[in-house]
């Protein structure tokens, strides 16, 4: 998950990762750069002091229509610039530059996009002209043949206006024309490109077949849930009675029981403290992707990554996947501690089939909304300079989204979306519970010490693969081979999923049990805890400087084979001394009730957190500064929104749906003498959720 920062920040570091220019160099860059840095004035000033036709469009011998309506409005375009009329002006002055601080790494000049998208007038023979913003690539390296330069490595990104009539096609041959005349004829017109799919005007597209079924799904979902919590409003006076449909589609239900907040230690089945762990785990998941997400904005200043890179804040970054470890460690402690449970009430008989279809109503209807409102909802709800065609991964999620439904898409080359592979790892471990469960069951320990086993065997595939191959997951000789193979495959997260597995196990084996431990055994348990915790994230930081070499292939190995383990084991003493009264401080900030309500939104805000950070990030109208902080301010706008958003999603597609598992319980058998007194008989659904039972959710998103 937050291995997709690696690549993005790689990208522009390798600018500038390269020996300092010399000073001569940088000079002769510069002089080349300061010709191309006021295009827009350079076309103002021409077309006053020359005749228009001097900067007509060429046409082919044979003109298409489209050829002739763009030198038509072409043509008025430049009379009137020539005349000072204030829509002419507008589009240029809606233009960017060759931007300044190109060595700090700024390549953008956004212009001002709305400036060229509100041009509007009416031009003779009733024709509307209005105004078209696309962004100029330029390779200043290619113009002037640079080689070896920093100026060679530079796509700069400039902001353009022209009539909206004119393709993308028509520029390129106009600035071929202007840097023939007004700069060097002998100057290659290669570095300068319009592509048209960086080109934007103010109409709106139209909507597609599923963009429409989108809509329409979401009103329908909406329209739903108003109904039924109007219903249940005017019409329910006892909440204790309420139909069960009611329930399930009722606003008012789902969000006091979304917000209701429980006692600790009011029921010895809810083990507190990991609501704490869950959404501090959400929580570093959402920052670590906002810095994802903030390197593709138009950042002044891609320098500072490197020296960024190379700090020690940047390892909780750098090293976030940790968080994911935590979910995978909670989801199989869940897992089994649920199950088993279970099994003890039906004498060891495991209801596969129903055990996924549950989680399946729980996981695939938002994962399919989530999907459907990424790639279509999203270009029509925002928009922006770099925000042309909607969702960044569109073309992937149209031709890949069905790996995603099967849950396999950790294994494809693309993610739709990127972040649901976590998904796919979780449900094919959770495919292949029902047999670890039946063996402990049935085996018990020794069924446990077939897992240990497992996983010292899984560890050590781990370590070959990354000592076979020469891999490597620092941030300066990562690949996405490496990637693929060490952090989206199912088997290198089986380790932490399978020791918070056999976490619940003991747990369940020991319900009720108080251990005694001595003061010592309980401080050494949290000094090898902190320390393990500690050395995941900050072993590699000496490591980090882009001059040094960094760890051998061995050292590598060991240390991400070796933390893969220790982390999750990190982890099952935290719980441990929590449920056993050892927490201390850390039991009371993890288990605070406080956490919960953001504990059983966790599955939502997971979902929706990057479609919010991207609509933020990519619709911006200014260039932006890179820093610690500046991400600081960016995550709690974005985190605020995403709850906001993600508590709507909530009710109108998680939990109804969620919810239509009550028809699938099995109904409990109430006893005669039970039945006399029906005021005692409490809701089953009831029940099972307040125990913590209840399972809405990816297990490591479960409440409790």
């Amino acid at each position: 998950m937050t291995n997709i920062v690696v690549f993005i920040i790689v990208s522009g570091l390798l600018l500038f990762t390269a020996a300092e220019p010399k000073d001569t160099d940088v000079l002769q860059d510069f002089q080349y750069i300061n010709q191309l840095r006021s295009l827009r004035l350079l076309i103002a000033d021409h077309i006053e002091d020359n005749a228009t036709h001097d900067f007509a469009l060429q046409l082919p011998k044979v003109p298409s229509q489209e050829d002739l309506l763009c030198l038509s409005d072409w043509t008025q375009f430049l009379t009137a610039l020539k005349a000072g009329k204030y829509w002419a002006l507008k589009m240029i002055d809606a233009w960017g530059s060759i931007p300044s601080g190109i060595l700090t790494g700024n390549v953008y000049d956004l212009g001002n996009f709305d400036e060229c998208l509100g041009i509007r007038t009416e031009a003779s023979l009733g024709r509307t002209i209005r105004g078209k913003y696309c962004l100029l690539l330029s390779s200043p390296g290619k113009m002037v043949g640079l080689g070896g330069s920093i100026i060679e490595r530079l796509s700069l990104r400039t902001a353009t206006c022209f009539p909206a009539s004119c393709s993308a096609a028509h520029m390129n041959t106009f600035m071929g024309q202007l840097m023939k005349q007004f700069l060097n004829s002998s100057i290659p017109t290669n570095g300068l490109s319009i592509s048209e799919s960086t080109c934007q005007t103010d109409e709106p597209e139209p909507w597609d077949g599923l963009t429409i079924f989108t809509v329409v799904i979401l009103s329908l979902m909406g329209s739903i849930v108003a109904i039924f919590t109007l219903y249940d409003y005017f019409f329910c006076e006892d909440q204790d009675k309420l139909p069960a449909v009611v329930k399930v589609f009722s606003a008012r239900v789902n969000s006091r029981a979304l917000f209701r907040v429980v006692e600790n230690k009011s029921n010895p089945n809810v083990i507190d403290c990991l609501h704490g762990i869950r959404c501090l785990s959400l929580i570093w998941v959402v920052y670590c992707h906002q810095y994802t997400m903030q390197t593709l904005g138009a950042n002044l200043n891609i320098v500072l990554y490197k020296s960024w890179s190379e700090s020690s804040s940047a390892s909780f970054v750098l090293h976030g996947f940790f968080s994911v470890d935590s979910f995978f460690f909670l989801g199989g402690m869940l897992v089994s501690l649920i199950a088993l449970r279970s099994m003890d009430k039906t004498k060891g008989k495991l209801n596969v089939p129903l055990m996924y279809l549950h989680r399946l109503m729980r996981i695939l209807p938002v994962l399919a909304i989530a999907i459907l409102v990424y790639i279509r909802i999203m270009r029509i709800v925002s928009g922006g300079p770099m925000f042309k065609g909607g969702y960044m991964a569109t073309s992937i999620c149209e031709s890949n989204w069905y790996w995603t439904l099967l849950f396999v898409n950790n294994y494809t080359k693309e993610g739709c979306p990127g972040h649901t592979w976590y998904l796919s790892v979780d449900m094919q471990l959770f495919i292949l519970s029902p047999i670890l469960l039946i063996s402990l069951y049935k085996w018990g320990k020794k069924a446990a010490a077939g897992i240990v086993v497992l996983i010292v065997l899984l560890s050590g595939c781990l370590f070959a693969t990354m000592m076979v191959n020469n891999y490597s997951m620092l941030i300066k000789h990562t690949s996405n081979n490496a990637t693929r193979k060490l952090y989206l495959a199912t088997h290198t997260h089986a380790a932490p999923w399978l020791i918070g597995f056999l976490f619940g196990y003991f747990v369940y084996l020991n319900r009720g049990k108080k251990f005694q431990l001595s003061r010592i055994a309980v401080w050494l348990g949290w000094i090898l805890c902190l320390g393990m915790i500690f050395t995941s994230i900050f072993a590699l930081y000496p490591d980090a400087k882009w001059s040094d070499p960094g760890p051998s292939t061995l050292a590598e190995s060991f240390y991400y084979t070796l933390t893969r383990v220790g982390w999750p084991l990190a982890l099952c003493w935290v719980v441990f001394a929590c449920m056993q009264g050892y927490g201390g401080l850390a039991n009371s900030f993890l288990s605070s009730p406080l956490w919960q309500p953001l504990s059983r939104l966790s599955y939502s805000v997971y979902m929706w957190h990057m479609f919010i950070q991207e609509i933020n990030v990519r619709s911006g109208r200014t260039n932006s500064y890179f820093s610690e902080y500046r991400v600081m301010l960016a995550f709690w706008s974005t985190f605020g929104l995403t709850l906001l958003f993600s508590y709507f999603m909530h009710l109108i597609i998680e939990a109804p749906f969620g919810g239509l598992d009550i028809f699938l319980r099995p109904k409990p058998k109430v006893p005669a003498s039970i039945k006399a007194e029906p005021e005692v008989v409490k809701d089953q659904g009831n029940q099972i959720e307040e125990s913590g039972i209840s399972n809405k959710t990816p297990a490591a998103f479960v409440a409790d």
